[in-house]
């Protein structure tokens, strides 16, 4: 008997229908197409496409060829892996006649095609290998053979150990059940509770679906055991924050962030620092961490701030990143840009900033990621982004995996700057120890002037992530990386004018009055306002009010926008408050005082009361713990103010716009000012912090890689 042959009236199988060959066109030299008729169709193939498609088969006809899957009978016994070929042969044979492919030899009677059904060829087979002693053959089992051959090849005939599972056997209703409630905890960040709760849950929702009573729900013990392996399927095993993440990350194949060139990605993230600090007064706190990290060269910018980001900080984020960082005293020469691998006398002819800066990348973000924060996806801040030409793009909520560029600096930040700080406080409550407030506490000005130079010198280690084509195998600093991207990308110095730096300030929409700009309390005006009081703006989808942005840690002054450009705006009540204040104190002299009278008695009434407390402050005269609170949250603040040119808004130091004692000369008496002759003032009981390793830097400067790897 030869092998099946393709003719016109042939019936065959394709795309899960069944077909009639109605012509073959052409020759095999020339491409051979075939026509296929079905019930209401007519179609035509190329020759390799039918036959290269799975799903083709001939009607009735024999399995299609398949070469053995070596690798998976290769992890099986030899007996078993030829009891296999073997049954491949039976099953040929029953099927076409021929215990072998090529279709020669004689074919025995009880096999013959021709003259017998299928029916009968498999009995035949079942009575054949039974009288061979293969054990109690029937007829089913023969079926069973050529229905495993057909899906699976030689590896479906091969014997599979190992019974059902528990979900195999569990009712699948249960099951699905289970699916829906755990991945719903899952996705809601819900609390681990007890089993017993969901049992109960999945009686409700299968009462409620398909009626009370129609779903059985298994004893304690079994449920039990159901709901570990529903979760080990859907891999919600663990801790609450392990369930939370994996349900949060995106549905793989995973493909990494691809950046070529620098500030093409931006991400931006903020989290607490696990430091301890204090804040003023004795007062014990931790600081807020803003971090932006770029995708293409894993360059990181940060702001501290007391908890709470501001858009203010996003601001003074961005500053950061398009504004060189200068040398600052103290600092190694190696740190300077001058010493690094950047072209420094090729960007300082294009960018006189960088003459005196610190080795630190300066980038033009394009485009921004950022989570669903408030201060981050804000109308405000959308406009500061768009107002430089910035691409803000939010991720799902509570899809960590998203933006895990900035994520992972976290743990990195922990490991290389926040741990060898006292007052640390571990990541977690379980690494905490029993005595971290009574340790020796940095000052946030100390912690600020560290944190300062600690980003320069992330510049200058390598990062596994930074790699080469042409060196692989070697991991670049992120100055390197900057270094080989500035020929292919360029460099365009963009310098922030005052008009730049408050588009990023927060922005609200307020009416010009006869007596101003009113909001929070404060009442705001100037002789640039005559001519626009009581006017419409010409904004329809503000109702006609005027853009004013502000600074919450400089509230003496706004600034809105005039068909002229943005003017600054002093408050009225500004010269009878003799020292500089925060949001923070404002908020509380708020609270604290009570309207009596007009809003003009009001608001000069807290005018006096801000006056009074600040002074209070200054003087050191006792506070409850609510107003050192406050006072510590407004020293820490450091608000950086807006320039009135084209400077470096970033050399300001960082706490600036605090509260008085800030510019003044430090009280000698104050026993919480370190002696001049006190030489361990950064030094901590294992002189980790001595300055002589880095000629009077306070960073530790680690050169070993063996100690202090790097970490990704």
């Amino acid at each position: 008997m030869s092998r099946p042959m393709l003719t016109v009236g042939t019936a065959v199988a394709y795309g899960g229908r069944e077909w009639t060959v109605a012509g073959v066109e052409g020759t095999m030299t020339s491409g051979a197409r075939i026509w296929l008729a079905g019930e209401d169709a007519l179609a035509v193939f190329s020759l390799a496409e039918l036959f290269g498609d799975p799903s083709f088969a001939l009607a009735d006809g024999p399995p299609r060829l398949r070469v053995p899957q070596m690798g998976l009978l290769s992890t099986v016994p030899e007996d078993e892996r030829w009891r296999a070929f073997a049954v491949e042969r039976h099953v040929r044979e029953v099927e076409t006649g021929h215990p072998t492919p090529d279709g020669k030899g004689p074919v025995m009677p009880q096999y013959d095609p021709d003259s017998t059904t299928l029916a009968q060829r498999e009995q035949a087979k079942a009575d054949e290998l039974t009288s061979q002693g293969w054990g109690n053959v029937s007829r089913a089992t023969v079926r069973r053979w050529r229905a495993r051959y057909r899906a699976h090849g030689v590896w479906g005939l091969v014997k599979k150990r190992g019974g059902s599972t528990r979900l195999d056997r569990a009712d699948p209703r249960l099951v699905e059940a289970l699916r829906t409630l755990l991945s719903a905890e899952a996705l809601r960040s819900r609390s681990r509770g007890w089993k017993t709760r969901m049992r109960r849950e999945v009686r409700w929702w299968l009462d409620a679906k398909y009626g009370e009573q129609m779903v059985k729900v298994p004893p304690k013990s079994t449920f039990n055991k159901l709901i570990d392996a529903v979760e080990e399927l859907l891999g919600l095993q663990g801790t609450v924050a392990q369930r939370r993440a994996r349900a949060s990350r995106p549905t793989p194949p995973f493909k990494p962030t691809l950046a070529l060139r620098p500030g093409e990605i931006v991400m931006l993230d903020s989290s607490p620092m696990d430091v301890l600090v204090v804040l003023d007064d004795g007062a014990v706190g931790r600081l807020e961490l803003t971090t932006a990290v770029d995708v293409a060269m894993r360059g990181l910018w940060g702001v501290l701030r007391p908890a709470g980001s501001k858009l203010t900080d996003v601001a003074v984020l961005l500053a950061q990143m398009v504004t060189p960082i200068v040398m600052r005293p103290g600092w190694d020469a190696s740190l300077s840009m001058a010493a690094s691998v950047v072209p420094h006398e090729r960007l300082t002819g294009i960018d006189e900033r960088l003459k005196d800066a610190a080795a630190r990348p300066v980038v033009v973000p394009e485009t921004v990621v950022v989570d669903q924060g408030k201060v981050f996806v804000s109308p405000a801040t959308r406009a500061a982004c768009e107002s430089l030409g910035i691409s803000l793009q939010p991720v799902p909520p509570a899809n960590g995996p998203a933006k895990g560029h900035v994520e992972r600096p976290f743990g990195s930040i922990n490991s290389l700057f926040c741990q060898w700080l006292t007052g640390f406080t571990g990541s977690n409550v379980s690494e905490r120890g029993s005595k971290v407030e009574q340790e020796p506490l940095r000052t946030v000005a100390e912690v600020q002037a560290l944190w300062d130079e600690f980003l320069v010198h992330w510049h200058h280690r390598p990062h596994e992530g930074l790699r080469h084509p042409l060196i692989p195998k070697k991991a670049l600093t992120p100055n390197q990386m900057w270094a080989a991207l500035l020929p292919v990308a360029g460099y365009v110095p963009l310098p922030l004018s005052t008009d730049d730096f408050v588009e990023l300030l927060p922005v609200r929409w307020q009416a010009i009055t006869d007596a101003g700009i009113r909001f929070d309390y404060r009442t705001y005006d100037d002789a640039c306002l005559n001519g626009h009081r009581g006017q419409d703006s010409g904004v329809r989808s503000k109702k006609g009010l005027w853009e004013v942005h502000y600074n919450p840690y400089d509230p003496v002054r706004i600034w809105v926008r005039l068909p002229e450009g943005f003017r600054e705006l002093p408050w009225i009540h500004a010269t009878s408050v003799s020292l500089p204040f925060t949001h923070h104190v404002w908020e509380h002299i708020c609270k604290a005082v009570q309207r009596t009278g007009s809003r003009q008695e009001h608001e000069a009434e807290l005018a006096l009361a801000l006056d009074l407390f600040l002074k209070k402050a200054a003087g050191k005269e006792k506070l409850s713990a609510a107003e050192r609170r406050v006072v510590a949250k407004s020293r820490a603040s450091g608000a950086v103010p807006v320039p009135a040119g084209e400077v470096n808004v970033l050399d300001v130091p960082a706490p600036s716009f605090g509260l008085a004692g800030i510019y003044a000369e430090p009280d000698i008496d104050d026993e919480t000012v370190p002696d001049d002759e006190r030489d361990d003032v950064f030094d901590s009981p294992d002189d980790v912090w001595e300055t002589g390793r880095l000629g009077g830097s306070l960073v530790l400067n680690d050169t070993d890689p063996e100690e202090d790897q790097w970490l990704p």
